[in-house]
């Protein structure tokens, strides 16, 4: 080798070795593996899988959906925090149970804050409470005034323990001044079907109530977005009833630690591109799920503002799973 091709050789090797694999157009190089934490055919299945098959194509490589079912959707998280390797092949949902889960054990298995990489978030759940048509709270005010005249006798059901509707309904007592009774089911439809039979005063839940509603057989009181759900435009939210609280059970996607910046950010404007889209927002809309995007920052940020109010929140009621 003369002077100048060994020269031209340590330069371009040096190079090769400071950029960032992504600067280089080698990621992807094989197919990508998207955790999904719950079985197929629900919501955020549906949506992810939509996600995937879109960023697929700006990757160029296939987005390959794993359903990896249990542990309420954060079996996932030991494996995306202390197994996979962070070269962004491997991600997952990041959700708020796995936010959440560290604070309700004795010995966590993560901190949602710093075991993970954040890279994007995107959508959540309409959620709202609705009561049966003949139930005598006309709105929301009456539900109040009647929880107020009678503490600890209006009861709600939600999906579980500690889950995000559940934790949303004691902030809103708090802040109402009332006492009210949860009843928790193993899933939403469970507590529309308690709320309609007489079981339970209303449901606190995702819309697993919209087919009700919208039948004439439920009345939908408040519901937990920003702005008013499109298909209930006449139903007010919880911000435009005085109290700073926007309920969307927002997810996004997360990886391993310390993934390479310069992957983050393409991953991040595939999933964003797909997100933003027209076959994407259809799928959403099928599901009244509102779109959250955040960046990489705001999502990072978000999760550690969230993780602080969770591990707040879990403290002042005192629940634990275990």
């Amino acid at each position: 080798m003369n002077r100048l091709t060994r020269r031209s050789a340590l330069v371009l090797g040096g190079a090769a070795l400071a950029a960032p694999a992504s600067a280089q157009g080698r990621f992807p190089e094989r197919p990508i593996r998207l955790i999904v934490p719950w079985p197929p055919g629900g919501s955020a299945d549906a949506q992810l899988r939509s996600l995937g098959d879109l960023a697929s194509r700006a990757l160029g490589q296939p987005v390959v959906i794993e359903n990896r079912p249990g542990a309420g959707g954060t079996l996932h998280a030991v494996h995306l925090s202390r197994e996979a390797r962070p070269d962004g092949y491997t991600l997952g949902q990041m959700h708020l149970s796995v936010i959440r889960r560290p604070f309700l054990v004795r010995q966590p298995q993560w901190d949602a804050v710093t075991d993970f990489t954040h890279i994007v978030g995107l959508t959540g759940w309409l959620f709202g409470m609705a009561v049966p048509a003949n139930s005598p709270f006309a709105d929301y005010r009456a539900f109040v005034a009647y929880a107020k005249a009678n503490p600890g006798r209006v009861s709600y059901s939600t999906s579980g323990i500690a889950t995000t509707n559940h934790l949303a309904m004691e902030e809103l007592a708090i802040k109402e001044g009332i006492e009210l009774l949860h009843v928790p089911f193993r899933g939403s439809n469970e507590g529309v079907t308690a709320a309609l039979g007489g079981q339970v005063h209303m449901v606190a839940d995702s819309s697993a109530w919209a087919p009700q509603v919208e039948a004439g057989q439920m009345r939908l009181l408040s519901v937990w977005s920003a702005e008013r759900a499109p298909r209930f435009p006449t139903v007010p939210t919880l911000k435009e009833l005085g109290h700073d609280i926007v309920v969307t059970s927002n997810y996004g996607i997360s990886g391993p630690p310390r993934m390479d910046p310069g992957i983050v950010r393409a991953l991040h404007d595939a999933f964003r591109a797909a997100l933003m889209s027209e076959e994407n927002t259809r799928v959403r809309n099928q599901f009244d799920m509102p779109l959250v995007y955040l960046d990489t920052e705001q999502y990072v940020d978000f999760v550690r503002r969230r993780a602080e109010w969770e591990r707040d929140m879990v403290n002042r009621l005192g629940i634990r799973m275990e």
